[in-house]
C-alpha cells in the first residue's frame, strides 16, 4: 500500500464562468502541466483551511470557507504514492489571482480544459467541470 496524499484543489470561476488554471514551473514534478490552484493539506489543516491558506501563498487572493463548495474529487495511483483530491468551486474572492510562485495563470472555458495538458489525476475532473458550468 503507498501512502496517501490528501491534496486540496479549487476550481475558481469567474464572471464569464471560466476556471483557473495554473502551469507548473520548471523544476517541480510535472513541470509543465496545467492543473488546478491548491496544495497539500497539512497536520491538523482541513481541506478548506488548507485551500484557503494556499491561495493565499500562491495566488495573493483570500476568500472564506462558506465559499468553497465540494464538487467532486480525484483519487489516483501514481508511482509512488496515491493522491486523493478534493475538488471545490469558489465564485466569490477577495482580491486579484496572481502569480506569485513562478506558475503561469490562465483562465480557460470548461469546454477548452481537455485542451491542456493536465496531471492524470485531474482529466476525470473534466467532464464533471463542463457539465456542472
Amino acid at each position: 500500500m503507498s501512502r496517501i496524499i490528501l491534496v486540496s484543489a479549487v476550481a475558481l470561476i469567474d464572471v464569464d464562468g471560466r476556471v483557473l488554471v495554473a502551469q507548473r514551473p520548471e523544476g517541480k514534478s510535472m513541470a509543465g502541466l496545467w492543473e488546478f490552484p491548491g496544495g497539500k493539506v497539512e497536520e491538523g489543516e482541513s481541506p478548506e483551511v488548507a485551500l484557503i491558506r494556499e491561495l493565499d501563498e500562491e495566488l495573493g487572493i483570500n476568500t472564506w470557507e462558506s465559499c468553497l463548495a465540494p464538487l467532486t474529487f480525484a483519487s489516483h495511483a501514481y508511482d509512488d504514492f496515491h493522491l486523493l483530491m478534493p475538488l471545490f468551486a469558489c465564485r466569490k474572492w477577495d482580491g486579484i489571482p496572481q502569480s506569485k510562485e513562478g506558475q503561469t495563470l490562465k483562465w480557460v472555458r470548461p469546454k477548452d480544459l481537455r485542451d491542456l495538458p493536465m496531471p492524470p489525476a485531474d482529466i476525470p475532473l473534466i467532464p464533471i467541470l463542463r457539465d456542472w458550468l
